[in-house]
């Protein structure tokens, strides 16, 4: 079988591991076996289930460190917040398995008597998934747990860039107890993908990534569905300024916004949508504190920014930025590669402040996936809000503004799925739904309660217990007023 490395994006020549790449039949038969393994795991209490995924929790926060670390060698993520990584999949394993002895469905009084209603929620069999780098934990914890919780057989493919860290996420869960087969790990590129997207035994699809991928995922589910299909595909998000707004605030948000994981989180802020009469004052101090961020390796203390991904992700970058600067923008930093010392071959790209940016630029309209920010000057509040309004994506924005009539008329005109005030772009939490509009999703969310929707089918359920034939929405009732003729 052939295999591929996984290797550390701060030192390339660094191998993380070793993995076989997956072909079509291998997808096939991991099918298979999370489909026979299913049919016993659904018949587990839902109570019993969620204490395994409590388990799991316990068992990844006696490991903590350890996954951290593997986070930061295989997806360059500083070690704070690969550690912040690992402990959002702990807590979503307590708050996943709480949620095994909460509400199930609805009760509603029938409009009959001697008659009950409810709904349920029953397992959709075998969960396909398809998860990114950017957090090769945490993403996964989205949503495994939440299939595991609604008794479903479970089908990952991580990304090629991570494939260590999910095989370590999967490895605790099995240590707690999930069922081996019930919880299948493909490797590999797009082959092993598209065979989960379109394999008939796969009862739901789940994908975090790309736009255009995500549409291809989303047209080979549908070809052979039909089936469950949830999307997570990126953002174009953009903190508003106000004049009125805490500049202290504003600059320590657009660089924990703009420059945390060297840009490279679908919410990671990449518009700074700022008033005139404090545009240059803001940028200022954007700049010189982006100027003092430190490059290295994720590993080391003192480290603010680690690698892009892959050298190809830095060229991409590169272009993007340099486009910008032919379209009229001004580079007021970076825009270029680094080389820090300690980490040879690596792809490092500079914090990059363009001010000068228009709505029409490709800049403000695309997604960058790396440390580049795009300031664009708006006096009017509702010009701001149809700025942030006018690109494909609708993940993730901001607003800082003193004023409490500016704040809830912008989260009222914004079309996103998460809005912040005077936060920026980026800190979901674990007990609120998690996505966007327009090409962001498709009308999932995940996290929160709402997470386990992507992963079940409600069953309504109705019990007449009268000993006679009631017709629901038949006219049998007499007319007001009067008797019926």
């Amino acid at each position: 079988m052939a295999q591929f490395d996984s290797i550390n994006p701060a030192r390339p020549d660094e191998v993380v591991g070793s993995f076989d790449a997956s072909t079509p039949d291998d997808v096939d038969r991991a099918v298979r076996a999370a489909t026979a393994a299913q049919r016993e795991w659904a018949r587990v209490p839902v109570p019993a289930r969620a204490e395994i995924i409590a388990e799991v929790g316990a068992a990844m926060a006696s490991r903590k460190e350890h996954l951290a670390r593997l986070v930061s060698r295989e997806a360059g993520k500083v070690l704070v917040e690969a550690a912040g990584d690992v402990q959002e999949a702990i807590d979503m394993a307590s708050f996943v398995a709480g949620q095994g002895r909460s509400a199930w469905g609805d009760t509603v009084p029938s409009e009959l008597g001697r008659k009950l209603c409810w709904t349920t929620r029953h397992p959709v069999g075998v969960v396909g998934m398809i998860t990114p780098w950017n957090f090769p934990v945490a993403i996964p914890s989205w949503k495994i747990f939440p299939a595991l919780l609604a008794g479903n057989g479970v089908v990952i493919k991580p990304s090629e860039h991570a494939p260590g860290c999910c095989q370590a996420f999967v490895h605790a869960c099995v240590e707690a107890g999930v069922p081996e087969a019930l919880l299948q790990v493909v490797h590999g590129f797009a082959e092993p993908a598209a065979a989960i997207a379109s394999h008939p035994g796969v009862g739901a699809v789940s994908f975090t990534g790309s736009v255009p991928t995500g549409r291809a995922v989303a047209t080979a589910a549908m070809a052979s569905g039909p089936r469950l299909v949830s999307l997570e595909l990126g953002g174009k998000n953009a903190m508003i300024v106000r004049p009125d707004a805490d500049l202290d605030l504003v600059v320590d948000g657009a660089i924990f916004g703009a420059f945390g994981t060297a840009g490279q989180r679908c919410t990671s802020t990449s518009r700074l949508i700022v008033h005139p009469d404090v545009a240059g004052e803001v940028v200022e101090r954007i700049v010189k504190r982006a100027g003092e961020l430190r490059a290295g390796d994720p590993l080391e203390a003192g480290t603010d920014l680690g690698p892009v991904i892959t050298p190809e992700a830095g060229d991409r970058i590169q272009k993007m930025v340099d486009l910008a600067v032919a379209e009229g923008a001004t580079l007021a930093t970076g825009g270029e590669h680094l080389e820090p010392e300690g980490c040879p071959g690596g792809t490092f790209f500079a914090p990059t402040v363009l001010t000068g940016v228009r709505p029409g630029h490709r800049i403000a309209r695309e997604e960058v996936f790396g440390p580049v920010l795009c300031v664009l000057e708006v006096g009017d509040l509702d010009d701001a809000v149809d700025v942030v309004n006018g690109v494909e994506y609708g993940l993730s924005a901001a607003i800082y503004t003193r004023d409490i009539t500016a704040a809830l008329t912008a989260v009222e005109g914004i079309d996103t799925g998460i809005v912040y005030v005077n936060a920026p772009t980026i800190g979901a939490e674990i007990p609120l739904p998690f996505g966007g509009t327009k090409h962001t999703g498709n009308g999932f969310r995940e996290a929160g309660t709402r997470g386990i929707e992507q992963f079940s089918q409600v069953k309504t359920v109705y019990v007449d217990y009268s000993g006679h034939l009631q017709r629901a929405q038949i006219d049998n009732r007499p007319p007001l007023g009067g008797e019926a003729t």
